[in-house]
């Protein structure tokens, strides 16, 4: 029986600080074993002077660890689920979904601002983000920025931005809420498909006792249904499609966004439907979106 769990994470704080939280999940669960912390740095973290969409995605991010777990340094990776690619290697598949926290993004000002100007300069390199901010703000001026939290409240203060946009989840897992300056609802940003949600990665056909603990089934259903329509769609680190389920007893409602890049145009649709078809919702609602664009 395993009395020692290496968990694999990427350097920065917010990484850390998750997979500490799945630490003391597993630990509660199973009192017996010791869990470590393994930290490495991705090819993600290393390149921050260029988009995602131009040095390859989502998935330098998850590599490093991704080959850490078939090698048997680690036995478990921690993810937040939006940094995850939408295919992942059978070999080491996603085994539980965490407890998802606030799934809404948020806007940080520059200090000293008490509202942003009318034609702010806000730092993102996500297009989801920026077209709908877009909508709400035409006004607004957008700049690429990357980075960790801390990365990017610097380069807001240095930089020239009058605001950025950052997870909200991300923020409160730190413990920093009152660095937020604006929560937008969900309504009037839809999140990042898994948005919130901290996925577990491990090793096909290895025993794990604890993932009854570990695993969220609202979380599993939510995460189920947004990512496949992410799938449909053909949305990547580069795409602004984006999707997010709420879920309440057996019912499942998903909102989705798909973007047309040939006409430069997005709609945005809701389907409900119950939790057993929770993929299934992901799947219908992106064939019913690709056919129409309208904003």
């Amino acid at each position: 029986m395993q009395s020692v769990i290496r968990i694999g994470s990427r350097e920065s704080l917010l990484a850390v600080r998750q997979a500490e939280i799945i630490r003391e999940q597993i630990m509660r669960a199973d009192p017996e074993v010791t869990v470590e912390i393994v930290t490495m740095k991705t090819t993600g973290d290393k390149i921050l002077d260029k988009s995602l969409s131009a040095i390859g995605g989502k998935g330098l991010f998850v590599k490093e660890l991704d080959r850490a777990l078939l090698d048997g340094r680690i036995d478990i990776a921690v993810h937040s689920l939006k940094d995850m690619p939408m295919e992942t290697d059978p070999e080491i598949p996603i085994l539980a979904y965490g407890k998802r926290e606030d799934p809404r993004d948020v806007l940080l000002y520059r200090k000293g601002l008490e509202e942003l100007p009318e034609r702010a300069v806000i730092g993102t390199s996500s297009r989801r983000r920026m077209i709908q901010l877009k909508k709400l703000c035409p006004e607004y001026i957008f700049k690429g920025i990357r980075g960790n939290v801390q990365t990017r409240m610097r380069k807001l203060e240095s930089e020239g931005f009058d605001g950025t946009l950052l997870a909200a989840a991300g923020l409160k897992r730190l413990g920093m809420e009152d660095v937020i300056s604006r929560y937008l609802s969900v309504d009037e940003m839809i999140p990042a498909a898994g948005q919130g949600i901290l996925a577990v990665q491990g090793r096909k056909g290895a025993s794990y006792r604890w993932l009854k603990d570990i695993d969220v089934p609202e979380s599993r259903y939510a995460a189920l249904s947004e990512r496949q329509f992410i799938r449909v769609t053909g949305g990547d680190c580069t795409s602004p499609c984006a999707a997010h389920a709420q879920v309440q007893g057996n019912e499942l409602k998903l909102t989705g966004l798909y973007y047309d890049e040939k006409t430069q145009t997005y709609s945005v649709d809701t389907a409900v439907t119950d939790v057993s078809d929770a993929r299934q919702a992901g799947e219908t609602l992106a064939g019913r979106l690709m056919g129409r664009a309208t904003y």
